[in-house]
């Protein structure tokens, strides 16, 4: 055994190229497309200009334990890369470093055999180079070498920190390290760093989703819309929260997800009022709502889909109420998803709705007290992020927003109490188009008969989806 582990350790290298590929998922965007989004990222970057991209830190669960790596979403549409502790450095031209020319670098984290045994492969500079496509590819503990005349330069691009970086002593390529480095060397240069000038020019080029892109949240939609119905075929009354939240969760990786784009939001009763509600303890009565807000992430592009449903599989009249008048606004929004609408057109048509019922069934006397029963906004970006970046200027083909009214009625609001703790949100995924707006995650009942009939005939067993 003492002489198997090592043996196991030394060969790891090797057993990594004997994989078959044929095992693993073969529908990964191409190093092509990330070359294409460094090269339209490079055509807007000011003349003389460097830009510079960090990974996302590790961050520490308890103790020893760290959560499942993320990357950062801006690193991974660059590159690919989807290992932490690394840095990415474009130029706007050529420049000639030491005796190499070239407009990008990247720095990674080295190949480790033992550090691979437990935690998973690295691709290390041999595989960066070979499966990402770039041609200078060094360890990140040599990014101190990389000196930079930044006199030369108009302008620095750099993301901005949100100071959850922690050292790791015994890791000198780590990120801490990586952008200290960074924060040493352009100390002197600080009226040029411009990180508003990195999310914005990323913001312009991820609002609008490629060919390729669009089938991978194509299938995180997918997958999510079986997550829902899940849900809808076996819920119960008396079940938990958190019994509804292992439904929807079940379709998303039994489908093919990696993860949850965000933490999934089951609230019922009292909680169906709470937008972020994330707890998901709370017993499910009779008489309650529940708000189903989840979405599945797929090769890091996630969905995001919310409905509401009756515990016991029938709508209340005062239910019926309150949701119909969201259905509406939500129709209302859809139809407001035209090229070249404003990107708050969806919104400002749900509202107009929302406040006019309202004030119709006695919920609010001035249509204006509207805000206090619907106060997010409708529509967001979606794509790499549930929030994805955008310049919320006019709407353009391919690009994906929600449209996502609610009204939440909690306990204790001034109108009559059959309203109290009704809490309604229904939302769907949209891609822009030249012509009429499609609903991406259309597929997933959302009318009353419709929602109603799946939850009639609800079992007591998870109706396992047919291959496809």
């Amino acid at each position: 055994m003492r002489i198997f582990i090592p043996l196991c350790i030394f060969l790891l290298p090797f057993l990594v190229e004997a994989q078959n590929p044929n095992d693993y998922d073969s529908d990964l965007l191409p190093a092509s497309f990330h070359k294409e989004r460094r090269e339209a990222f490079r055509k807007l970057m000011d003349s003389n200009s460097v830009a510079f991209f960090f990974t996302n830190p590790v961050r520490q669960r308890a103790n020893d334990v760290e959560y499942v790596y993320h990357q950062d979403p801006n690193f991974y549409y660059m590159t690919g890369y989807t290992e932490p502790n690394a840095v990415l450095v474009l130029f706007k031209n050529k420049i000639i470093l030491d005796s190499i020319s070239t407009n990008e670098i990247i720095y990674v984290q080295p190949r480790n055999p033992s550090d691979e045994s437990w935690e998973g492969r690295r691709l290390g500079v041999a595989g960066v180079q070979s499966k990402l496509g770039f041609e200078y590819v060094f360890e990140n503990t040599s990014f101190q070498d990389l000196k930079l005349d930044y006199n030369r330069f108009k302008k620095i691009y750099y993301p901005y920190s949100y100071n959850d970086v922690r050292d790791d002593p015994y890791n000198e390529g780590d990120l801490f390290s990586l952008m200290k480095i960074f924060a040493k060397q352009t100390e002197k240069f600080k009226e040029k760093k411009d990180y508003v000038g990195l999310f914005t020019r990323c913001a312009q080029l991820r609002e609008t989703k490629t060919s390729q892109e669009m089938k991978l949240l194509r299938k995180a939609v997918d997958i999510s819309v079986e997550g829902h119905l899940q849900l809808m075929r076996n819920l119960k009354t008396g079940m938990k929260e958190f019994q509804a939240q292992a439904l929807v969760e079940f379709g998303f990786k039994f489908n093919g997800a990696e993860f949850e784009g965000y933490p999934s939001i089951l609230g019922g009763g009292e909680n169906s009022c709470i937008l972020h509600y994330v707890t998901n303890r709370k017993k499910l009565n009779n008489q309650d709502f529940l708000v189903c807000d989840a979405g599945a992430e797929y090769h890091g592009y996630t969905a995001d889909i919310t409905r509401t449903l009756p515990t016991d599989g029938k709508f209340s009249e005062t239910e019926k109420t309150i949701y119909n008048i969201v259905l509406e606004a939500q129709d209302a929004g859809f139809k407001a998803c035209q090229n070249n609408n404003s990107f708050r057109a969806p919104h400002n048509a749900a509202v107009e709705i929302i406040k006019k019922r309202l004030k119709e069934i006695g919920v609010i006397s001035n249509e204006e007290e509207y805000i206090n029963y619907f106060f997010h906004g409708t529509s967001h970006y979606l794509g790499l992020d549930v929030h994805d970046p955008g310049m919320n200027g006019k709407l353009k083909p391919g690009q994906v927003i929600t449209v996502e009214p609610g009204i939440y009625i909690p306990e204790g609001s001034p109108c009559d109490k059959k309203w109290w703790n009704i809490g309604v949100r229904i939302e769907d995924d949209v891609l822009i188009t030249g012509g009429e707006p499609e609903i991406l995650s259309g597929k997933l009942p959302r009318t009353i008969p419709e929602i109603e009939k799946i939850m009639e005939n609800a079992s007591n067993f998870i109706n396992l989806p047919s291959e496809k």
